[in-house]
Formats: C-alpha cells, sequence, structure tokens
C-alpha cells in the first residue's frame, strides 16, 4: 500500500526562506544546510539565481554554494528562472537546477507578465545549455489543486504543462499545491489524472499546510506511488496570496509520518528538530512543526 522508500526533497532554504521577512547571514544560512545534511536530507534546495531585487532572502546564493562540500552523497540544487540564473549557477560550480511554470494562466499572467505557454518557451534555452553541460533539471508546477486568482484548476491543465515540462528535458516535476487548499480528494482526482500518462518514478508532490491537509495529501500520494516528498525544515515559508497561509509541510512532521508507517527515508528525527530550532531562532519566529512541540 505504500513504498518501501521516499525521499525527501528539503526546500526550506531556498522555498522557506525566500518569503520570510528576516534577513540572514551567509553563515547561518551555510549552518542550516550543513545541519540538515547532518541529519541525513541528501537532496537539499539550497537557493535560487533571481534578482535580489525582487528576492531579497536568495541575496548570496554564488557565496553559498562555493563553500558547500563537494560530494556524490548530497545534491544541492538551485532554482534557476532564467539564462542568467542558470550562467550564474554554472559559474558556482551547481549540479542540478530547476525551473518553473504554472497550472494556472492567471497565475502566470499575474507573477511572471506572461502565458504559460511563453514561460515554457523562456525554459528552452535553460533545458538545452543544463542538458548540454550534464546538468539535470527539475521542473515544478505551481496551483496544481487550486489557483489564488482562478479557483479551481483543472488536472488536464496540470497534466499538459507536466508533459511539456518532460519532454523538454526534466527529470521529475514537483506537483505545488502552491496556496494549500487542496484536500485528499482533490489529491486522488490529480494523480490519476496524471498517473494515466506519467509514470508515478517522474513526479513528487509538494503540499503546503494552509488548511492543515498537506500531509494527509502527502499520504494519497503514497497511496498512489509518489516516492518523492517536498517538505521544509520547522515549516519554513508561507504563501503570500492567501491569508493565515502557514507555509510548506514541515519536515519533522513528515518523517515522524513515515517512521509510522515503516517507511525508509534515512533522516534523523532528533537532529532534524535541532536544525528547525537553530533556524527559528535566527528568524525569531515560532517553529511550525508541530511534531517538534510534541516531542520537546
Amino acid at each position: 500500500m505504500y513504498p518501501e522508500k521516499v525521499r525527501i526533497v528539503e526546500v526550506g532554504p531556498r522555498d522557506g526562506l525566500q518569503n520570510e521577512s528576516k534577513s540572514l547571514s551567509i553563515e547561518t544560512k551555510l549552518e542550516l544546510v550543513n545541519r540538515l545534511t547532518g541529519a541525513g536530507l541528501r537532496y537539499i534546495e539550497v537557493g535560487s539565481f533571481v534578482s535580489p531585487k525582487w528576492v531579497p532572502q536568495m541575496a548570496g546564493s554564488e557565496e553559498i554554494f562555493s563553500q558547500l562540500p563537494r560530494n556524490n552523497t548530497n545534491t544541492y540544487a538551485a532554482l534557476t528562472p532564467n539564462m542568467r540564473g542558470l550562467e550564474r549557477a554554472i559559474d558556482c560550480g551547481v549540479s542540478e537546477v530547476a525551473v518553473f511554470a504554472a497550472a494556472s494562466e492567471e497565475f502566470s499572467q499575474k507573477n511572471i507578465n506572461c502565458s504559460i505557454a511563453e514561460s515554457l518557451k523562456r525554459f528552452e534555452p535553460v533545458m538545452e545549455k543544463s542538458l548540454g553541460l550534464d546538468m539535470s533539471v527539475r521542473g515544478y508546477v505551481s496551483c496544481v489543486l487550486g489557483c489564488p486568482y482562478q479557483g479551481a484548476v483543472d488536472p488536464n491543465k496540470v497534466l499538459n504543462v507536466a508533459k511539456d515540462l518532460l519532454k523538454m528535458g526534466c527529470y521529475e516535476i514537483s506537483l505545488g499545491d502552491t496556496i494549500g487548499v487542496g484536500t485528499p480528494a482533490d489529491t486522488e482526482k490529480l494523480l490519476e489524472v496524471l498517473l494515466d500518462e506519467i509514470p508515478s518514478t517522474k513526479l513528487a508532490v509538494h503540499m503546503h499546510d494552509t488548511f492543515g491537509q498537506a500531509l494527509a495529501n502527502v499520504l494519497m500520494s503514497l497511496q498512489k506511488g509518489i516516492t518523492v516528498v517536498d517538505s521544509a525544515v520547522a515549516g519554513l515559508g508561507g504563501c503570500p496570496y492567501a491569508k493565515g497561509a502557514s507555509g510548506n509541510l514541515a519536515t519533522e512532521d513528515l518523517v515522524y509520518m513515515l517512521n509510522g508507517l515503516g517507511v525508509e527515508h534515512g533522516v534523523n528525527l532528533p537532529k532534524l528538530i535541532a536544525a528547525g530550532d537553530y533556524i527559528c531562532e535566527k528568524l525569531d519566529r515560532l517553529n511550525s512543526s508541530k511534531v517538534r512541540h510534541a516531542l520537546v
């Protein structure tokens, strides 16, 4: 009923921190990444090569990547939305990058001022250069279970965008419930449509916990054969498009559930909790992980 093993994609240092209001030093961000790897996380989305003018928290990504240890054990990935971002990533030795598109036309227009088709067209040179340098590319699709502007999103729209990204060369597509409105029934419906045409090995889920549905949606995804789950230590981040949004699914809560299911993941929960407490202290914010508050 459940997979034997799940790969956790830790997005706290990028997707989590980019929405936090307090700026952090490069040393603090590096310490967070090192604590996460020390807890057993092997795939960490470390930063984003976007203009600091638009995302101030991602300033200093070059310095962080240049100081990370290089080995075959850990994958340190970066978001590269355009060619300039990709070139910056290449210059500091990033081996894996990510691109993102939306399943909602209104979301795409309001956030990046272009249609979904136009956004995909912009990725073509990024994909071509990345693949030419043997860099792996992961794709994100946002608003897969709902949009802050148009409401419900047709699963077939998600399918089409995911297929386009795979066709362009992405090895995996992360399905993002950007505003956290989806329920397990929505997740099941979406995955039934996608899995008709895309193997489960090509899909991951990225659930936000705005309405407290993230773990339930992940559980449904596991039952459907998904084996890759995105999450953020301490539930870092928040969605600027939904009032009361509580951010990403906390990695601590995900690990606790996987432990209960007997699913292998390779993460040490006490060390993970310590990493979450470390970064929350630096951010002067409460840890959003329910497991952390129950165990500490």
